[in-house]
């Protein structure tokens, strides 16, 4: 049916200066040797520099072990998510392996990720979602981000969505099958550069009760961290706000009175967010620190009129009552916020969902 088993899907623009080491993880693949049948597809998105001449140079290099080359053109430079988009259509492998034109794939990533995900399917047709653990290039970058994502196993991968920059299973390592991404309609196109099109694709999928998702556990991805990364381009305030308005539709717009646990910056920053109506669903905020139980109420002041258009009260977390949105940064509480929850009782996406 599949005339390969694996595309990998290359976006590209001006690459060339990590380029040819993206192409020598990829030659260096284990899973060729298992006569795995593989092609790498990349899709130029207006380069001005060699990065389609290094590919060619390549070319013979990945025929002599069987692996063909695909190279297409973004029709209309519409960023990464155009790029992965035309890269994909270009192609015809049953899975697709997402590999970014800086990063660099460990041997064993295509044979490891191809048998999970065909330990996963119980037929061609199958919804199968697929990341791995990565380390980061220069050594320290993004510490907190790489901890917390390498962290999202199990159940963490489809209820943590709310939290941190992106998808549970981040972009650089996903491996998916072609069927899901005919499901979810592929990425955007039609969106400016800025346009956090990973997380778009990502909760799509989420919203296809059968899909499985799942990693790999070990080190797959050598994710480079670079002042030139695409994902600079998308800002943080674009984020929050993508991954806020997830969280409305999927629990706010449900609930009836709510908690806020955090009375801190984050909290505040959170109940700045939302609308006038779901302002009043906010029962109260929670939180442990004394200093910020003891002022009482969270007042909200409008500058333009001078006056206080909310007040929320502020209690102990002992005597919070859910549902929760907790806002408390996940790793910097030690431990003593998920004693807390296994205490009280308190279930993930029933009682409580994360949004730091």
């Amino acid at each position: 049916m599949f005339p390969y088993d694996v595309s990998v899907i290359i976006p590209a623009k001006n690459a060339e200066k990590f380029l040819r080491e993206t192409l020598n993880g990829l030659l260096a693949q284990t899973a060729v040797a298992e006569n795995t049948k593989i092609e790498i597809c990349l899709a130029d998105d207006g380069s001005v520099d060699d990065t389609v001449r290094i590919l060619e140079n390549a070319r013979l290099e990945f025929e002599e072990l069987g692996m063909k080359v695909v190279i297409s053109h973004v029709k209309q430079p519409g960023g990464v998510g155009a790029a992965k988009d035309c890269a994909v259509r270009s192609s015809k492998g049953q899975y697709l392996c997402f590999n970014d034109a800086d990063d660099v794939s460990a041997p064993n990533r295509i044979k490891s990720q191809l048998d999970l995900t065909r330990k996963l399917s119980k037929s061609n047709d199958d919804f199968v979602f697929v990341g791995g653990q990565f380390h980061r290039t220069p050594d320290g970058s993004t510490t907190r981000y790489t901890n917390w994502a390498n962290s999202m196993i199990g159940e963490k991968i489809r209820k943590q969505v709310y939290t941190s920059h992106g998808p549970t299973l981040v972009a650089p390592t996903w491996f998916i099958s072609r069927s899901l991404f005919d499901k979810v309609g592929g990425f955007r196109t039609d969106v400016s550069v800025g346009f956090p099109e990973d997380l778009d694709f990502f909760y799509k999928c989420l919203d296809i009760p059968e899909c499985a998702f799942d990693k790999v556990p070990e080190g797959i991805v050598m994710y480079r961290y670079h002042p030139n990364c695409a994902s600079h381009s998308v800002t943080e305030l674009t984020i929050w706000n993508f991954r806020l308005q997830r969280l409305k539709e999927q629990y706010l717009a449900k609930w009836d009175k709510f908690t806020i646990w955090s009375a801190g910056k984050q909290g505040k920053r959170f109940f700045k967010s939302l609308d006038d109506d779901e302002k009043t669903k906010v029962r109260e905020f929670c939180d442990i620190d004394e200093a910020k139980i003891g002022r009482g109420m969270h007042e909200e002041f409008d500058e333009r009129t001078r006056t206080v258009t909310h007040k929320v009260p502020i209690v102990n977390i002992e005597t919070a009552k859910p549902p929760l949105v907790v806002c408390v940064k996940l790793d910097l509480t030690h431990g003593d916020l998920e004693r807390i929850i296994e205490r009280k009782g308190w279930r993930e996406h029933v009682d409580l969902v994360y949004f730091g």
